[in-house]
């Protein structure tokens, strides 16, 4: 049985969960393959903009069971719920404006001798399998990309819901599925078991998952020993995350002589705990038995590494904390704390000092001269996000050069947090970040990775999809003879 665990208290509410046995996944799963067919051929996008209406009008009801099992508050579940509504409108316009399926029209030609030539992009053909992440309950759970974007490709869609919001995850199957045409087309399976059967399930076509490195690399080796290999989309591990229980410790580089400033510097000064959205996180915060300025891991630091006004409750510097309610309950929650190195010290210390980390810290390292930067930041894994902050972009040009093969999206004097439902977005990047550096798990893009191209030699006509016609039925953009050609307003 899977419990709702309240994080502010460290009881669990309400009933369990059953986990989903094998045969109930191959159940859901075989039921979700059925209703896949009627659904490439539907309105999906009338049918996803309902489901953002069903989002938002059932918002209330939401945000307060993922607050019982995340504390993370009515705005930030709120807006949320929100970001989740906008992702299936922003699918919905996707497939209303059609190039999602890249269609390409070469005419055959005589001289020199071609025959005719199709391509569009259409559906995988079987069932999007997802993993939901812990610390988005929405944005990238039952009710998040992944399953957005799948839908939107025609894939229907079977969830293994995280155990650290079991009841928002069933809330929010709820309110999707039925505001769906066939409610069989969003499955929601529990448990790791399940969710082992479900990546090697013969009916899964491709696999998106959002979470740690290790749970990544776990979930890839299951699907590398399938007989047939398919398609993972995992985003992993990202050292430039500043927020709470995010995985891996931000590495900040600030001009010797410069107080750092950053959301976690700020959260240093005050000895406010953030509350984690799962049991687990809080004891792989840290479970070193000693004081050390690093917080992750559990070894001692570094020489030359030294805290930077950790938050301090009574206890030591690294360890979680664990404050009580009125009643002495225990909760998890840990205390935000910057750390502060010199480049020489971190460079020597690599990787350990951005291993990953889920826990609310950051490394500032201090630096003399931008020129020396570059050759360290090469060291740098992959990662999700690089933010330079300068005021002179000459000066910052060896490092942007270096950044620009780390990093996914690269930023300018801004922070990587409330990433962009929005068509230009890439949310991915080079390992350990993603699997598959070449795809995105947010913006318009995303749905690519449920998408398989077929090519038509001199195919009939009248077997043509309507997208390749040359009437262009649908009235999408295309490439035609080589031009690219709009489609109907």
């Amino acid at each position: 049985m899977i419990h709702s665990i309240d994080p502010r208290t460290g009881e669990s509410v309400g009933d369990p969960f059953p986990l989903t046995s094998d045969d109930e996944v191959d159940a859901i799963v075989g039921a979700a393959l059925a209703a896949g067919p009627a659904w490439r051929s539907a309105d999906r996008a009338a049918a996803l903009e309902a489901v953002a209406a069903a989002l938002e009008a059932n918002v209330e009801e939401l945000w307060r069971a993922a607050d019982a099992e995340t504390a993370l508050g009515e705005t930030r579940l709120r807006g949320e719920v929100g970001r989740a509504a906008g992702q299936f409108r922003l699918f919905a316009q996707v497939l209303r404006d059609g190039g999602h399926v890249e269609a390409v029209i070469d005419h055959a030609t005589a001289q020199p001798p071609v025959p005719d030539l199709r391509r569009m992009n259409h559906p995988l053909p079987g069932v999007a399998g997802v993993f939901a992440a812990s610390n988005f309950p929405f944005a990238f759970s039952v009710a998040g990309g992944d399953t957005a974007s799948a839908l939107a490709a025609g894939c229907p869609v079977v969830v293994k819901a995280h155990d650290g919001h079991p009841a928002t995850s069933e809330l929010s199957w709820q309110v999707i599925r039925h505001a769906l045409p066939d409610p069989d087309l969003l499955g929601l399976v529990r448990g790791l078991d399940a969710g082992k059967r479900l990546a090697v399930h013969p009916s899964v076509a491709a696999v998106g998952f959002t979470g740690s490195i290790p749970g990544g690399k776990a979930i890839q080796a299951l699907i590398a020993e399938r007989p047939d290999p398919i398609p993972f989309y995992g985003e992993l591990g990202a050292a430039s995350t500043p927020s709470s229980c995010c995985p891996r410790p931000p590495a900040r580089a600030s001009p010797r002589g410069s107080p750092p400033r950053s959301p976690s510097a700020s959260a240093s000064s005050a000895p406010t705990p953030g509350w984690c959205s799962s049991p687990t996180t809080p004891s792989s915060w840290c479970r070193s038995p000693r004081p050390s300025p690093r917080p992750w891991a559990g070894r001692c630091s570094p020489s030359g590494c030294r805290a930077a006004t950790c938050a301090g409750w009574p206890g030591s510097a690294s360890s979680p904390h664990w404050p009580k309610d009125s009643r002495g309950r225990g909760a998890f929650a840990v205390t935000p704390q910057v750390f502060v190195t010199d480049l020489a010290t971190f460079a020597a210390d690599l990787p350990d000092l951005v291993e990953e980390c889920f826990g609310p810290a950051a490394v500032v390292v201090v630096y003399d001269d931008p020129a020396d930067l570059p050759p360290v930041l090469e060291r740098l894994d992959g990662s999700l996000t690089a933010t330079i902050h300068a005021t002179d972009p000459a000066e910052a040009r060896g490092s942007a050069e270096v950044l620009l093969k780390k990093a996914g999206r690269l930023i300018w004097n801004g922070w990587p947090t409330g990433v962009a439902v929005r068509w230009a977005m890439h949310h991915g990047g080079p390992w350990p970040a993603s699997t598959a550096a070449a795809h995105t798990s947010v913006g318009a893009a995303a749905i690519r990775r449920w998408l398989v191209p077929t090519a038509y030699q001199d195919w009939p006509a009248e077997l043509l999809p309507p997208e390749l016609r040359d009437d262009n039925p649908p009235g999408i953009p295309r490439r035609v003879d080589g031009v690219l050609v709009a489609g109907r307003a």
